[in-house]
Order: C-alpha cells, then sequence, then structure tokens
C-alpha cells in the first residue's frame, strides 16, 4: 500500500486566505477542503459565536480539526505560569462550543521562556493534565524562533519527557525545514504521539526566520522545500492525521479567498501525487506558440517573422489563423477583433508536444485546473486546453496520434519549402508576465500540471522596479522554458515601458550568421553603446569582438560553462517581442544582467529617443 492510499483528510489554516471568517469557511468548502484550523484572531473578529461557527462548519461540510494559537505557555514565574494555565482553561471552554479537541501550543519565544528542559517538560505535563480532565489535547510546535526550543528534536524532548497521553508533538514543516533540520531521527517518534502535520513551502531566503515565515510561505510546490521528502518521513513515522495546510502570504491574504483556496487543494493534490511517485506524462516539446494581434498590427507581425526567416507555412482552414514555420519553431499568427486596443498584441496559447495528451487533461482535470471551453467545428482535431494562471491557454497534442494532431485542421501554403530561413532552429523558451496575485499559483501550476522543473530563479533590477523571474524547462538542462515574470509589488500603469511584456526566445547555432542574414528592414532592437563600453570593461574582450557586437546589436554574456550570445526586436503592439540566442557549451541559465538593459532600450525605441 502506498503513503497516499492511507486516508488523510486535506484541510487548511483560515489564517492562509483573506475575507471574514465566513468568508474563508465558504471558499475552503467550495475548493473541497475537509476541514479548518481555525485561527483564533478570525475567531475573536467574528460576528458569530463559537456554537454557530461550529454549525455552520456543519453545514459546509467542514470539521474543525484544530484551534491556533496558544503563545508563551511556559513561564520561568510560578505565578505567571498558574494564570497562563487559567487561560488555557478558558480556551478549552471555547474549544468545547466549537468541538474542537486539539490546541496547537507553540514554543515560547518571550523573555520568560523556560530555560530547563525538566522544568518546560514539568509544566507542559501540568497543561496536560488540565486537558486530560478536559477531554482535550495538545500539540507541541518548535517554533523556529523559539527561545528554548526552536528545532523538532527539542520538543520531541519536551514531550517525550512530560509523558502525559495527552501531549503530542505538531509539526511544521517550515520551521523545520527552514532550520534545516534533518527528519530522518523521526523514525523514532512513535507515530501515536505525532498529533498534527502543518505545511508550507517557501523560497531561499537570507533573512530573519521570523520575517521569512510571517510573509514569505507558500503552498506545496510554490517554493523550495523538498515537502515530498519530509511529508513522506513524517507518514513513515506512522502520522495518520489531516494534511494540513498553514501559509502566511502577503499575497494570499489580500487575494480572492476561492481562488486561493482553490489553488491551495490544488497544492495538496500536487503533493499527493509525488509521495505515490506519479508525476504528469512528459512533455516533449512545445509544438507550436499562438500570437494574438488586431487587424492594425497584422501586417506588422508578419513582417517581423518574414524578415527573421519565418515562412508562411499552412493557414486554418475555417478560422483566421496562419501558420509561420522555421526549422522547429512554429508561430501561429491569430488576428482578433476582441482586444481592448487597437494595437493590441499578446502570446495567447502554447501547445504542447506530448506522447499522452489525455493523461495531461486528466491529470489537469484532478488537480482542479478546468479545461478550456472552445469551438470546434466538425472535423476539427478536439484538441485537451486548459486555462494557465498567466492567462495563456494550453493545448495539449501529438504529433503521432491523428486525431490530436493540431496540423489537421491547416491547409499547406505551396511554396513554403522553397525558404531558406536564416537559421532558427527551435523555440528556447517563452517569457510571460505573470499577474501578481497570481505568480505562485503560476508556478504550480507549470509544476503540477505539466510536470516542469524550475531551471533558475532570480530577481533583478528594472528601470520600473525590481522583477522576479522564474524559469521552468520540460527538461533540462535546455528543454523548453517557460519563464515567469513580475513585479515584487503592485505596479502603477504610468511607467512608458511595455506594461506586461512578453517573448519568445528563438534558438540559433550561429547568431552573427543569423543576424548578417536578415534583411536591413528586419526590426532589431538598437542597444545603446554605454552597455558596449561597460561589456569590455567587465569581461576584457577584444576590441574586434566588441565592435561585432555593437554593429549587429548583440549582448553578450559569460560564464565558467560557456557563453549566451542574444539579439531582440522591438516590440509588435502592445506587450510582444523576439529574442533570439546562440548556448555556447553549457551556459546554463540566462543573462539577467541584459534585462534592465533590453528594458531601457524598448522604452527609449518607444519614445524614438535612442540612437
Amino acid at each position: 500500500m502506498t503513503l497516499t492510499q492511507e486516508p488523510h483528510s486535506k484541510t487548511i489554516a483560515t489564517v492562509c486566505l483573506s475575507g471574514t471568517l465566513e468568508d474563508k469557511l465558504v471558499a475552503a468548502a467550495h475548493a473541497g477542503f475537509h476541514g479548518i484550523e481555525l485561527f483564533e484572531p478570525d475567531l475573536v473578529a467574528s460576528t458569530s459565536s463559537p456554537k454557530q461557527i461550529r454549525e455552520r462548519c456543519d453545514d459546509l461540510g467542514l470539521d474543525i480539526v484544530l484551534y491556533q494559537p496558544f503563545r508563551d505557555l511556559d513561564s520561568t514565574d510560578p505565578q505567571q505560569f498558574e494564570r497562563n494555565l487559567r487561560r488555557l482553561d478558558r480556551k478549552f471552554d471555547v474549544m468545547a462550543e466549537l468541538g474542537v479537541d486539539l490546541i496547537l501550543v507553540c514554543s515560547n519565544a518571550s523573555d520568560d521562556a523556560v530555560s530547563d528542559m525538566d522544568e518546560l517538560a514539568t509544566q507542559l505535563r501540568s497543561a496536560g493534565e488540565l486537558a486530560q480532565r478536559r477531554g482535550m489535547r495538545i500539540a507541541y510546535e518548535a517554533l523556529a524562533w523559539g527561545r528554548t526550543v526552536d528545532l523538532w528534536q527539542q520538543s520531541w524532548d519536551a514531550v517525550r519527557r512530560a509523558d502525559n497521553p495527552a501531549v503530542g508533538l505538531c509539526l511544521d514543516s517550515f520551521h523545520i525545514l527552514s532550520r534545516s533540520s534533518t527528519v530522518e531521527a523521526l523514525g523514532e517518534v512513535p507515530g501515536d504521539k505525532i498529533f498534527f502535520l502543518q505545511l508550507a513551502d517557501a523560497p531561499h531566503k537570507e533573512m530573519d526566520v521570523l520575517q521569512w515565515s510571517r510573509h514569505y510561505r507558500l503552498f506545496p510546490g510554490e517554493g523550495a522545500f523538498d515537502l515530498v521528502a519530509f511529508t513522506t518521513a513524517v507518514l513513515e513515522a506512522g502520522y495518520r492525521g489531516p494534511l494540513s495546510l498553514e501559509v502566511f502570504n502577503d499575497v494570499f491574504r489580500q487575494s480572492s479567498p476561492v481562488r486561493t483556496a482553490i489553488d491551495a487543494v490544488r497544492s495538496l493534490g500536487a503533493l499527493e501525487a509525488g509521495l505515490d511517485g506519479s508525476r504528469p506524462a512528459q512533455c516533449i516539446d512545445a509544438a507550436f506558440v499562438e500570437l494574438s494581434v488586431t487587424p492594425t498590427n497584422l501586417d506588422i507581425a508578419e513582417h517581423a517573422l518574414s524578415t527573421l526567416g519565418f515562412g508562411r507555412s499552412a493557414t486554418h482552414r475555417s478560422k483566421r489563423v496562419t501558420a509561420w514555420t522555421q526549422a522547429n519553431a512554429t508561430i501561429l499568427v491569430t488576428v482578433t477583433t476582441d482586444a481592448p486596443e487597437d494595437d493590441s498584441s499578446t502570446i495567447a496559447a502554447i501547445a504542447f508536444d506530448a506522447e499522452d495528451p489525455t493523461a495531461f487533461a486528466a491529470s489537469a482535470e484532478g488537480l482542479n485546473v478546468a479545461a478550456l471551453p472552445r469551438v470546434v467545428r466538425p472535423g476539427e482535431a478536439e484538441l485537451p486546453a486548459v486555462a494557465a494562471p498567466d492567462g495563456l491557454s494550453i493545448f495539449f497534442v501529438s504529433t503521432d496520434r491523428g486525431g490530436l494532431d493540431w496540423r489537421r485542421d491547416f491547409e499547406l501554403v505551396s511554396g513554403f519549402d522553397a525558404i531558406v530561413g536564416a537559421g532558427i532552429t527551435g523555440i528556447d523558451h517563452v517569457s510571460v508576465t505573470a499577474p501578481f496575485d497570481s505568480y505562485d499559483e503560476s508556478v504550480l501550476f507549470y509544476r503540477s500540471v505539466l510536470g516542469m522543473c524550475t531551471d533558475e530563479v532570480a530577481e533583478y533590477p528594472g528601470p520600473y522596479g525590481l522583477v522576479r523571474s522564474h524559469l521552468l524547462r520540460v527538461s533540462r538542462p535546455f528543454g523548453f522554458g517557460v519563464a515567469l515574470n513580475g513585479p515584487l509589488l503592485r505596479r502603477g500603469k504610468w511607467t512608458p515601458g511595455v506594461q506586461s511584456p512578453q517573448h519568445i526566445a528563438f534558438t540559433t547555432d550561429d547568431l552573427v550568421g543569423t543576424l548578417n542574414a536578415l534583411p536591413t528592414d528586419a526590426p532589431i532592437l538598437r542597444i545603446p553603446a554605454n552597455y558596449y563600453v561597460d561589456l569590455q570593461a567587465r569581461l576584457h574582450l577584444s576590441d574586434e569582438f566588441v565592435d561585432e557586437l555593437q554593429q549587429l546589436d548583440m549582448l553578450y554574456d559569460r560564464s565558467a560553462d560557456g557563453e549566451y550570445l542574444h539579439a531582440y526586436t522591438t516590440v509588435i503592439g502592445s506587450q510582444v517581442y523576439f529574442e533570439i540566442i546562440e548556448r555556447r557549451g553549457t551556459y546554463r541559465g540566462r543573462p539577467l544582467a541584459d534585462a534592465p538593459v533590453r528594458m531601457a532600450a524598448h522604452v527609449a525605441a518607444r519614445r524614438g529617443t535612442l540612437r
């Protein structure tokens, strides 16, 4: 029997969600959670009594599985400890009305925390005896910033010494993994002494752990922690309770609670799939990328593609869609009349070539990703499709399966084979601006639904603020990728730059040859001379090489593993541009130091000020 065949309910702490307690309960139930951890401040601010909250949860099909948090139980002052016990007893009164028998007690982070482990165990035992009399239980948790107890091993030592059946452990992945604590010794803990498990992911941060915890936690699969290994260790130790999420995140707590709850339950579904060892069927590559333009921009888009060496290869049988192809790179250009602005341009879709497209669709459905409604005319390919949180439509296709081959809907253009091209060989990655409120949700989507792997996570300064970027690939190191970019803070619309830039990065084996093959009216972005002066100083390049780079408006970077040469086009319409890259050796990632130069150059090009 695998770990996930054991019955584990899915629960979520109300602190994860925005809104009133009623908003949170409805959102959790709608998303499919089985229960909640009730965060005490949500109860205090509620206009409903504990009894009414319990009845509301019953109506929604939610169990209240934990009441939390209870802070600063132990004390070096005996009188203060007695007051703390009376405070705990009053909490048990509330819990009785709520119908919950488990309370989370955090390790003490205040100045009067008990430092002697025997005395701490004695006080914890006294609390356990009170809990026993009231028919309650205590889940003791080591806060990563606790004064005496800040490691799970110490919390287990205290629980073991307390030796009371009403006192057990709460294991929180953030508090454990943020301290890089090992979990191998969990096998020594009796499974019935692990009362509760809280799960949270997080990005790697070099900062105060309290601030890291309070502001940057994420749902499983959205950060950098290995939650599959962590959860496996807890389950193998014998834990049989809920899989529960406790995430403090500034964005989640001001976003739609329903959308956040759906993202949360999706994260647990993906985690369970990882525990089972099951993954989405593997993507092979991008079959095509769809570019949507208005009639105003159609000539501009087609001119850009043709000057880059693409040829019109096929036209759709019933829609205003044209395929432009060069080697293994295919761009579908779709004309839309529904765009909000006359110059709108957007990357509308990516089609992933897969061995089993239906497996992807089934995996997406199992993770609460709704199928994308489409109008399919008789005889056309019924391609499975879903909507990504960043706004892209994601198609699953197979060139080996006739019914799922997108090309069946197109008629070939005669004479296409005679087009020479400019040396572009394929598509390296697509870059999109992920909406601020769904950035982390987008990361989870590409990881869980498409099985993509993180290749690079970075932040870099731009002319209008810091940008965070997360590059995922279908396979490492150089499989097709999707780069998610976004501001670290919500940004206004005053900037003269591209508001939500998107771009398609093509590959070539010889960027110099490709650029020299382009006609003079190719829309290559001009790069300022200051860039090349700095480049030569930083990397000690020869005059001849820098001159060649500057003449062709190429950008360059070098690492111990290789070189990266690239060039950009100007923006087509409102937000889309192209990049051509040549990777020499095994250069990993992207030269992010070039990104602010490109951003400023795009602003200058739009203003007409770059010389």
